[in-house]
């Protein structure tokens, strides 16, 4: 009786978030939708997943895959989430008052969440990969984590390099005389404002013997309105002290007819 050997268990990379703040009910539904799907389109589903929880889940899914790689050598595009649960975690209990000195429960519940992920067999890398060419589309690849250094341009020979200290000269040349440029632009600037402010001062010495000289005729005016106004009341005293004398010579012309009446 030959012996008869048993296919080699798969094996599984485990992920865990504990003490989540967030009820399982919430978190299950979310799970049910990446279980069984590989790798790419199970991030892809949690990235326009609109759930609260699916960026935990995201971030929790590229542990599960780091741990993958690292430990088990395993690539990313070989890899299926194989089960996923999430258990309950220890409730915080507070107290909310409510009327007539009653007081209600407040139940703030955890979560535990588990990613597992296992490795295609190979009979079925093999399909996808000729379903992917049947379809015709670019395989996918695997995405490189580390940031690949950008390659360095290829140098062209076929120039002289005798002249490249004549361009790098060129090249500093070109700054100064802009330099230069600037510095001129700026002297006259400060000519024209200088200039500006000259004139300015001129015209404001112009004004001031104008104004002086309106300034004397201003009194020059009031001095002879003065004087116009006293030969005006000396005319007044003069008339009111000859009336003053007619009344007087009339009052003992009319009393020397009283008397010879």
């Amino acid at each position: 009786m030959a012996d008869t050997m048993a296919p080699a268990a798969t094996r599984e990379t485990t992920a865990r978030l504990r003490h989540l703040r967030t009820s399982p009910t919430k978190i299950r539904p979310v799970l049910k939708l990446v279980v069984g799907k590989d790798v790419l389109s199970a991030r892809d589903t949690l990235r326009l997943c609109e759930r609260g929880v699916a960026d935990d889940l995201e971030k929790l899914l590229d542990s599960a895959i780091a741990n993958a790689e690292h430990n088990d050598s395993v690539p990313e595009d070989e890899l299926f989430i194989t089960r996923a649960f999430a258990d309950e975690g220890p409730t915080q209990k507070r107290w909310r008052p409510r009327a007539r000195g009653r007081g209600t429960r407040i139940r703030k519940r955890t979560t535990h969440i588990t990613i597992v992920l296992a490795r295609y067999a190979d009979d079925e890398l093999e399909q996808r990969r000729r379903r992917e060419a049947a379809a015709g589309g670019p395989a996918r690849r695997r995405p490189t984590r580390r940031r690949t250094p950008k390659p360095e341009p290829e140098h062209d020979h076929d120039h002289d390099h005798e002249h490249d200290d004549e361009d790098a000269e060129a090249a500093e040349a070109a700054p100064s005389k802009k330099s230069t440029a600037k510095k001129t632009a700026k002297k006259s600037t400060k000519k024209a404002t200088k200039k500006a402010t000259a004139k300015a001062a001129d015209a404001d010495t112009d004004d001031k013997p104008a104004k002086k000289s309106t300034t004397k005729k201003s009194t020059t005016k009031k001095s002879a309105a003065t004087k116009t106004t006293a030969k005006k009341a000396a005319k007044k005293t003069t008339t009111t002290k000859t009336t003053a004398k007619k009344s007087a010579a009339k009052k003992p012309a009319a009393a020397d007819d009283d008397k010879d009446a």
